[in-house]
């Protein structure tokens, strides 16, 4: 494994060193607290109560034996719980997920919908009287049957356009030398982080404190204001650590229960959900149907593309999971279209999860960008670089910067690329065939306003103080090297203070933009202070303070199409008598942007190429079409990658500078899984002969596809 970058100059501050976390030492010895774990005086526990029906309406709440039980001090549901304001956009413009607005109706949208919260003492109490407490129903029909052929699928916008067409793509398709019109589904997957979900809120002198695991204070905190219908000063929200969030930890149920209960008992009380809980609250990634159709010239050149995508979303809340985006920026066509459509199903609500619509996106374009390469005779690589665009093939927009083609080539230098022979099913090592696969990835790389405050202390040292969340990241360490170059003084003598919405408004820990906003915002704070400082000068007890806005000068961006990119590479061994498939080494090189940290960096790398594996071959969460509710839905039913699955994994990266952004960040957190699903079933076809369009790659698909096909 390596971390060294491959022709990026040498770094000459700061930025661009290899750092250690700079609160490592704390959460490896237990210092860092998490939202579970901070202690309260006088904290109560709140266990929250899901449904057990699919569909329907909740008749009675069998309150009164629960009441009695030892410790228990309250039963929320929808006769008594406070009433919320649900109509409104938020800071991410979109509505709330209504699934977080509690105990408002007495309707039942999908099972494992939260009908009440028992609030005990200790949160064993709290467990014993939920689980003791009778709910009725009256139940209704359900239909959670996702496919693509059902009639009532509808085009929906989301936060992109839901149809984008240009051309004929029927005429181009009719005189294309190559076609390839092919299905291609992915399943049900969730987030699954090692921290759960929790929360723990109190009201304090007329404020309400939340002290949550998040993705973005500013963002719990503007929800909670508007749906409690507060003043934004009466509200303050805390998270300092955070143990992973994948789009999962924004507004949520447990938050919202917390301070319901805090409310009614004027005392501080905490819901944590449980890993069961949390496949049912917390979202996931919607399965999605995707039609990809093709058409190329005898050279190669595709003259038409079209990539419908369909993905399901709950009744009570619509979700795209825009999986045709990823065609809109990767390869151009005479004739282009991609449309992004859902349907309305009695399931949870789906949400943003790492590399959302681009991850399952990819698989599907890369797969058939494969099958296209195949059935002209061109090298996977050679093709995609044949169809790299000029522009942007839906904005028109030119590129900030597209190093695709430097990644292709140094992967495929590194990787060994120019020994494969073409043919499928001719490499065998004992009872495995081995094959290879590779796969094109991007990432939009964008940004959002946020502000920063950056203190001269008299003590010499500096201290920064913004909203900002580190999800696991290690944004906080990248924000310190960030700094410490503005400033222009030894990392040593800069503090970061993050995850407190008191700093002011910041960007989230989303979309691969949290560092890159953040960072923003702290180099324009650190450089407006640097000038202010007279050299030799004395500070006064105070301090001196900067506070910088970065929402004019993120107008430049809307300038250019600007992405991370990235080539995924995978070796795959499989043992057609079992079903078996191995990956045994996976190689990705990206352009994503000045890279502030190489250690942290390659983490995030690795860690979605990891995931990539996971979905290739493991990951699908399965509903039952009697309850409405999943099989296995925790982590023994739900599988996933582990260490024995991933073996070799090589991260690394080409020089490639944002002009635009004042440190050259783009964005790493998403773009490590884009593709990584596509390289990984690229490799099985290489190895056996056999397409597997249907992800994950299972045993039994592998063992029903029959023998290999040479």
């Amino acid at each position: 494994m390596t971390t060294a970058t491959t022709g990026a100059a040498t770094p000459t501050g700061a930025v661009g060193t290899a750092h250690t976390r700079v609160e490592g030492r704390d959460k490896v010895t237990g210092a860092a607290r998490y939202a579970g774990e901070i202690p309260f005086a006088g904290l109560a526990h709140g266990w929250l109560v899901l449904s057990t029906v699919a569909r329907g309406r909740v008749l009675s709440v069998g309150t009164g034996p629960v009441l009695g039980m030892p410790g228990v001090l309250t039963v929320l549901h929808h006769g008594n719980a406070p009433r919320l304001t649900t109509d409104y956009v938020g800071m991410l413009g979109v509505p709330p997920d209504p699934t977080a607005a509690v105990f408002q109706n007495d309707r039942v949208p999908h099972a494992g919908w939260p009908v009440a919260l028992v609030v005990a003492e200790t949160p064993e109490q709290a467990r014993e009287a939920a689980e003791a407490l009778v709910v009725t129903y009256e139940q209704e029909p359900h239909d959670i049957a996702f496919s693509g052929t059902r009639p009532d699928t509808y085009p929906a916008d989301g936060h992109m356009p839901a149809l984008t067409e240009k051309g004929d793509v029927e005429a181009e398709l009719a005189a294309s030398a190559h076609v390839v019109d092919e299905e291609y589904t992915t399943p049900e997957e969730h987030h699954g982080m090692m921290e759960p979900h929790a929360a723990s809120a109190r009201w304090d002198g007329g404020r309400l404190e939340v002290v949550d695991s998040n993705q973005g204070t500013t963002w719990v905190a503007d929800e909670i204001v508007r749906m409690f219908s507060l003043d934004a000063s009466a509200v303050r929200v805390r998270s300092e650590h955070v143990g992973g969030g994948f789009g999962s930890k924004g507004l949520r149920a447990h938050q919202v229960s917390a301070v319901m209960a805090a409310t009614v008992l004027q005392r501080p009380v905490r819901v944590v959900l449980t890993r069961r809980q949390m496949f049912s609250l917390t979202g996931y990634r919607s399965p999605t149907t995707q039609r990809i159709r093709l058409g190329a010239d005898p050279g190669g050149r595709l003259r038409a593309l079209d990539h419908r995508s369909l993905n399901q979303t709950s009744t009570v809340w619509e979700f795209v999971e825009p999986g045709a985006g990823v065609a809109r920026i990767m390869y151009d066509a005479d004739a282009h279209r991609t449309e992004n459509r859902v349907v309305r199903l009695d399931v949870p609500s789906p949400t943003w999860m790492r590399a959302p619509g681009e991850a399952p996106g990819s698989f599907a374009v890369e797969a058939a960008l494969d099958e296209l390469a195949e059935k002209c005779g061109i090298d996977p690589i050679e093709l995609r670089l044949r169809n790299e665009p000029e522009r942007g093939p839906v904005s028109g927009l030119p590129f900030a910067g597209r190093n695709l083609a430097a990644c292709f080539r140094e992967g495929a230098r590194r990787f060994g690329w120019a020994d494969r022979d073409p043919r499928p099913g001719v490499r065998r090592e004992g009872r495995w065939l081995l094959g290879t696969g590779t796969a094109a990835a991007s990432f939009p790389a964008g940004a959002l306003p946020s502000t920063a405050a950056v203190t001269a202390e008299p003590d010499g040292t500096f201290t920064v103080r913004i909203a900002a969340a580190d999800i696991g990241t290690g944004a906080r360490t990248a924000l310190t090297l960030v700094a410490a170059d503005a400033l222009r003084v030894p990392t040593e003598r800069v503090r970061v203070r993050i995850g407190d919405s008191d700093f002011g408004p910041a960007g989230i820990a989303g979309g691969s933009m949290g560092t890159r906003s953040w960072a923003w915002a702290v180099t324009a704070a650190a450089g407006e202070l640097r000038e202010r400082l007279v050299p030799g000068g004395t500070v006064p007890p105070e301090g001196i303070t900067v506070r910088s806005d970065t929402t004019a000068a993120l107008g430049a961006l809307t300038q250019r199409e600007r992405h991370s990119y990235g080539a995924q590479f995978a070796e795959a061994a499989v043992d057609v008598t079992t079903g078996e498939v191995r990956v045994r080494r996976m190689l990705g090189i990206f352009a994503a942007g000045r890279i502030v940290n190489p250690l942290t960096a390659r983490s995030q790398l690795v860690g979605g190429m990891t995931w990539g594996i996971s979905m290739a071959l493991h990951e699908e969460a399965v509903r039952d079409g009697a309850s409405g509710g999943l099989y296995g839905g925790d982590l023994a039913g739900y599988h996933v990658a582990s260490h024995a699955d991933v073996p070799a994994i090589e991260a690394d990266w080409v020089d490639d500078p944002d002009p635009d952004d004042p440190v050259g960040i783009k964005g790493i957190g998403e773009v490590g899984i884009v593709g990584a699903a596509a390289a990984v079933a690229n490799a099985v076809w290489h190895a056996t002969g056999v397409r597997h369009r249907s992800l994950p790659i299972r045993p039994d698909r592998v063992l029903r596809a029959g023998e290999p096909r040479v």
